[in-house]
C-alpha cells in the first residue's frame, strides 16, 4: 500500500511540473519584473597564494533555483569552494520561470603570515682547514611545524646541516602556515695545526754496496695517531721503511689532525767486504782420458756462510763439483756478506791403464766327447788390478770368471778391470782320452769290421758308421745285438768274435757304454 502511495506522489509531481512549465510560457514577459529574484551571496577569504576560498549564494522569489559562477554550468547548489582570492566573481541565480539575478562577489586574500615574525636561531661548528666537517644547527620561533632549508635547498624536518666547508650560508625556517624567516651564518676555518710542531726522529741502516737492503725507522712527537710516508708515498701506520738503496730520503709524519713534520735522511754505502780477503783452496781429481769423471773440491776462509760457483755458474752450498772433463776451471767462493774470492785449476786427462799390468791364467777342463751339454770348461784368474769382468771370443763381459759347456778348441779370453783396462789370453780346450773299456771296443770294431756292409772307413750302413766315436756310443745296442747276442757281425770273410772279444763288449755295456768307461 505504501509503495503505491509513493508512485502516486511521483506521478502527481510530474504532472504539476508539466503544468507549471506550460504555464511559464504563458506568463507575460514582464512577469520577472513584477516578481523579481533576490540573490544574496557571501564569501570566505582565500589564503594568500592558495585556492581555499568559497562563495555561498542563496536566492528567493521562485522555485527550483540553479546557480552559475562566472558563466559556468548551472548547478543545484549555490556553494562554490576552492577559489583563489579575486574581486571578479559573478554569481547568477535562475528559477524555473527563467527569472534570474546576478551578484558580484569578492573573495578576499588572507595572509596567515601578516603580523607574524619567524625568528631563526643558529649554532655552528667551524670546519677544519681544507675539510668539510663544519655544521649548523637551526631552531625557529613564531610558529609551529617548522622545516628548514640551507642556501635554497629542499626543506627538511631537521634543523641540522653537517658536512659543510668554510663559507657563508643562509638558513631558512618555514612554519606549517608557510611563514618564513632566515638567518645568515658564516662557517669559519679551524687550523688544528696552529701552534703545533711535529718533530720527526729517525734512525738508519746504510745499504750494502750495490744492494737495496738499507732501512729508515721514524718516530714523531707533537700529536697522536701518527702515520708515515717516505718521499711522498702513501702514508702507513709503521714508521719503518726497508729495502732502500743508497740515496736521499724525506720522511713525513702526520698526526691524527693532519699536522705534519719532516726529516731528511741520507743513506750511505756500507761495503762489508772492505779489508776482507777470501782465500779459496782447491783439490782435484783428474778425469780419465776421454771421460768426464774428474772433480774439484773447494773450501774458503775469510768469512762465513760460503757458497760456490764454477766458471760463473749458479752458486751452490757444496764446494764439490763432479763430472768434469779435462780443462781449465775457475771456482768462486762467496760469503754470506757477498765477499768474493777465486782460484783456478786445470784438470789433465790421465790413462788409468798406463801403470796397470793384468796377468791372466786359465785352468782348463778338457772336452769329453759324446756328452750333452759339452763338458769343456775354462776358469780365468787375473791379477794386477781389481773389479774384473770377463769375456770369451770378444763376447759380452760378465762378472763370472768361469766359461763352461765348451767343445774342444782354442778360445780367446778377455779381462777388464774397474778402470776399463783390458788383457787377453788364449786357452785351448782339448779332447779328453777315452776310457779303457771304450778303447777296447773301438779297437775290436776297427780290426773286425771291414769289407762290404761294414760301418767303417767312410761306409755308412743303415745310416751310420763307426768312424765317429760317438756313433759307437750311440749304437751300443746294435753292436750288442749284431755281434754278442747275435752273429750277423762281423761279416765274412771275418770270423765271428771270440769269447774274449764278446766279453770286452759286454763289460763296456755293463759299465754304462760311454766314451769315458
Amino acid at each position: 500500500m505504501k509503495t503505491k502511495l509513493v508512485v502516486a506522489g511521483l506521478m502527481l509531481t510530474v504532472v504539476l511540473f508539466q503544468l507549471l512549465n506550460s504555464c511559464r510560457h504563458e506568463i507575460p514577459h514582464d512577469y520577472c519584473k513584477t516578481n523579481p529574484i533576490q540573490l544574496t551571496a557571501t564569501s570566505s577569504g582565500a589564503t594568500l597564494n592558495q585556492s581555499n576560498g568559497a562563495i555561498n549564494a542563496t536566492a528567493t522569489g521562485g522555485l527550483a533555483f540553479k546557480y552559475s559562477l562566472n558563466d559556468g554550468p548551472f548547478q543545484d547548489t549555490g556553494y562554490f569552494p576552492g577559489l583563489a582570492a579575486s574581486a571578479n566573481y559573478v554569481v547568477i541565480a535562475k528559477n524555473t520561470w527563467g527569472c534570474y539575478d546576478t551578484a558580484i562577489v569578492t573573495v578576499n586574500a588572507i595572509n596567515p603570515c601578516s603580523g607574524v615574525t619567524i625568528t631563526v636561531n643558529t649554532t655552528k661548528t667551524d670546519a677544519t682547514l681544507g675539510q668539510s666537517n663544519g655544521a649548523i644547527t637551526a631552531s625557529a620561533t613564531g610558529g609551529s611545524g617548522f622545516t628548514y632549508s640551507i642556501n635554497g635547498t629542499t626543506f627538511q624536518s631537521s634543523g641540522t646541516f653537517s658536512g659543510l666547508a668554510a663559507g657563508n650560508y643562509t638558513v631558512t625556517a618555514k612554519s606549517s602556515a608557510g611563514c618564513t624567516g632566515t638567518a645568515q651564518v658564516t662557517i669559519g676555518t679551524i687550523n688544528p695545526c696552529s701552534g703545533v710542531t711535529v718533530v720527526v726522529t729517525t734512525t738508519k741502516v746504510d745499504p750494502t754496496t750495490g744492494q737495496s737492503n738499507g732501512s729508515i725507522t721514524a718516530s714523531a712527537t707533537g700529536g697522536t695517531g701518527f702515520t708515515y710516508s717516505i718521499n711522498g708515498t702513501t702514508f702507513q701506520s709503521s714508521g719503518t721503511f726497508t729495502g732502500l738503496a743508497a740515496g736521499s730520503y724525506t720522511v713525513t709524519a702526520k698526526n691524527s689532525n693532519g699536522c705534519t713534520g719532516t726529516a731528511q735522511v741520507v743513506l750511505g754505502v756500507n761495503n762489508p767486504c772492505s779489508g776482507v780477503t777470501i782465500t779459496v783452496t782447491l783439490t782435484k781429481v783428474d778425469p780419465t782420458s776421454g771421460q768426464s769423471n774428474g772433480s774439484i773440491t773447494a773450501s774458503a776462509t775469510g768469512g762465513t756462510g760460503f757458497t760456490y760457483s764454477l766458471n760463473n755458474g749458479a752458486y751452490q752450498t757444496s764446494g764439490t763439483f763432479t763430472g768434469l772433463a779435462a780443462g781449465s776451471y775457475t771456482v768462486t767462493a762467496k760469503s754470506s756478506a757477498g765477499c768474493l774470492g777465486t782460484a783456478q785449476t786445470t784438470l789433465t786427462a790421465s790413462n788409468p791403464c798406463t801403470n796397470t799390468s793384468i796377468t791372466v791364467t786359465n785352468a782348463v777342463v778338457n772336452y769329453t766327447p759324446c756328452t750333452t751339454p759339452a763338458t769343456g770348461k775354462i776358469t780365468v784368474t787375473a791379477t794386477g788390478s781389481s773389479g774384473y769382468t770377463y769375456n770369451i771370443n770378444n763376447g759380452a763381459y760378465q762378472a763370472s770368471n768361469v766359461f763352461s759347456g765348451l767343445n774342444a778348441g782354442t778360445y780367446t779370453i778377455g779381462v777388464k778391470d774397474l778402470n776399463g783396462c783390458t788383457k787377453t789370453a788364449s786357452a785351448t780346450v782339448g779332447t779328453a782320452a777315452s776310457g779303457p773299456l771304450f778303447a777296447a771296443v773301438k779297437n775290436i770294431i776297427n780290426t773286425r769290421c771291414s769289407g762290404s756292409g761294414c760301418h767303417m772307413n767312410g761306409s755308412s750302413a743303415a745310416g751310420y758308421n763307426f768312424d765317429n766315436d760317438c756313433s759307437i756310443v750311440t749304437q751300443w745296442s746294435k753292436i750288442n745285438s749284431s755281434s754278442v747276442t747275435g752273429s750277423s757281425m762281423p761279416k765274412s770273410p771275418q770270423p765271428k768274435l771270440t769269447t774274449a772279444e764278446k766279453q770286452a763288449i759286454t763289460n763296456w755295456i755293463n759299465a754304462g757304454h760311454t766314451y769315458s768307461n
